[in-house]
Protein backbone atom coordinates (compact mmCIF):
# COMPACT_ATOMS: atom_id res chain seq x y z
CA UNK A 1 0.00 0.00 0.00
CA UNK A 2 1.35 3.65 -0.73
CA UNK A 3 -0.45 7.31 -0.25
CA UNK A 4 0.11 9.60 -2.49
CA UNK A 5 -0.22 13.68 -1.75
CA UNK A 6 -0.47 15.84 -4.62
CA UNK A 7 0.63 19.55 -4.62
CA UNK A 8 1.23 22.57 -6.44
CA UNK A 9 -1.94 23.05 -8.73
CA UNK A 10 -3.23 26.74 -9.28
CA UNK A 11 -4.75 29.47 -11.43
CA UNK A 12 -2.14 29.90 -14.47
CA UNK A 13 -2.82 32.47 -17.12
CA UNK A 14 -2.22 30.83 -20.58
CA UNK A 15 1.41 30.23 -21.18
CA UNK A 16 2.22 29.78 -17.76
CA UNK A 17 4.07 27.17 -15.83
CA UNK A 18 3.10 25.38 -13.28
CA UNK A 19 5.37 22.22 -10.88
CA UNK A 20 3.47 19.55 -9.56
CA UNK A 21 4.53 17.65 -6.74
CA UNK A 22 3.52 13.84 -6.14
CA UNK A 23 5.46 12.63 -2.85
CA UNK A 24 4.79 8.90 -1.80
CA UNK A 25 4.58 7.36 1.34
CA UNK A 26 7.14 4.79 0.37
CA UNK A 27 10.02 4.45 -1.65
CA UNK A 28 8.80 5.14 -5.14
CA UNK A 29 11.89 2.40 -6.71
CA UNK A 30 9.52 -0.24 -5.35
CA UNK A 31 6.85 1.46 -7.15
CA UNK A 32 6.47 -0.49 -10.57
CA UNK A 33 4.47 2.90 -12.63
CA UNK A 34 3.96 6.08 -11.31
CA UNK A 35 1.59 8.53 -13.59
CA UNK A 36 0.11 11.72 -13.64
CA UNK A 37 -3.42 11.71 -14.76
CA UNK A 38 -6.02 14.15 -15.03
CA UNK A 39 -9.70 14.51 -15.63
CA UNK A 40 -11.66 17.88 -16.78
CA UNK A 41 -15.21 18.52 -16.36
CA UNK A 42 -17.68 16.22 -17.69
CA UNK A 43 -14.86 14.29 -19.03
CA UNK A 44 -13.00 11.07 -18.36
CA UNK A 45 -9.56 10.88 -16.77
CA UNK A 46 -7.03 10.50 -19.39
CA UNK A 47 -3.22 9.99 -18.59
CA UNK A 48 -0.85 12.61 -19.06
CA UNK A 49 2.72 11.15 -18.45
CA UNK A 50 3.76 7.79 -17.11
CA UNK A 51 7.50 7.13 -14.96
CA UNK A 52 8.59 3.06 -14.76
CA UNK A 53 10.86 2.02 -12.26
CA UNK A 54 13.43 1.47 -15.10
CA UNK A 55 13.12 5.68 -15.96
CA UNK A 56 10.71 4.98 -19.43
CA UNK A 57 8.72 7.92 -19.95
CA UNK A 58 5.41 8.24 -21.77
CA UNK A 59 3.56 11.53 -22.64
CA UNK A 60 -0.37 11.58 -23.78
CA UNK A 61 0.29 13.58 -27.22
CA UNK A 62 -1.50 17.01 -26.73
CA UNK A 63 1.35 17.13 -23.71
CA UNK A 64 4.05 16.10 -25.61
CA UNK A 65 6.89 19.13 -25.77
CA UNK A 66 5.15 21.05 -22.68
CA UNK A 67 5.00 18.50 -19.88
CA UNK A 68 7.88 16.88 -18.30
CA UNK A 69 7.25 14.12 -15.82
CA UNK A 70 10.48 13.58 -13.10
CA UNK A 71 10.93 11.95 -9.95
CA UNK A 72 13.56 11.94 -7.02
CA UNK A 73 14.28 9.12 -5.79
CA UNK A 74 15.58 10.18 -2.09
CA UNK A 75 12.78 12.70 -1.63
CA UNK A 76 10.19 9.83 -2.99
CA UNK A 77 8.37 12.14 -5.17
CA UNK A 78 7.35 12.63 -8.67
CA UNK A 79 6.84 15.81 -10.37
CA UNK A 80 5.08 17.31 -13.71
CA UNK A 81 6.37 20.63 -15.14
CA UNK A 82 3.54 22.24 -17.11
CA UNK A 83 5.57 24.78 -19.65
CA UNK A 84 2.86 26.70 -22.07
CA UNK A 85 -0.35 26.05 -20.38
CA UNK A 86 -3.20 26.36 -22.51
CA UNK A 87 -6.67 26.45 -21.35
CA UNK A 88 -7.65 23.42 -21.86
CA UNK A 89 -5.04 21.94 -19.74
CA UNK A 90 -8.01 23.01 -17.03
CA UNK A 91 -8.40 19.83 -15.08
CA UNK A 92 -8.01 17.85 -11.88
CA UNK A 93 -4.37 16.34 -11.72
CA UNK A 94 -4.27 13.38 -10.22
CA UNK A 95 -1.43 10.99 -9.56
CA UNK A 96 -1.00 7.22 -9.69
CA UNK A 97 1.24 4.52 -9.02
CA UNK A 98 0.82 0.80 -9.93
CA UNK A 99 2.40 -2.00 -6.99
CA UNK A 100 1.87 -5.40 -8.15
CA UNK A 101 -0.87 -5.65 -5.53
CA UNK A 102 -2.66 -3.02 -6.93
CA UNK A 103 -3.03 0.95 -8.01
CA UNK A 104 -3.54 3.83 -5.68
CA UNK A 105 -4.35 7.32 -6.42
CA UNK A 106 -3.78 10.65 -4.48
CA UNK A 107 -6.66 13.35 -3.90
CA UNK A 108 -5.88 15.55 -6.94
CA UNK A 109 -4.60 18.93 -6.96
CA UNK A 110 -6.81 21.41 -9.40
CA UNK A 111 -5.08 23.00 -12.41
CA UNK A 112 -6.84 26.14 -14.09
CA UNK A 113 -5.65 27.73 -16.81
CA UNK A 114 -6.93 31.23 -17.90
CA UNK A 115 -8.03 32.87 -21.48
Amino acid sequence: QVQLVESGGGLVQAGGSLRLSCAASKNIFSINVMGWYRQAPGKQRELVATITRGGSINYEDSVKGRFTISRDILQNTVYLQMNSLKPEDTAVYYCKADLYLGNYWGQGTQVTVSS
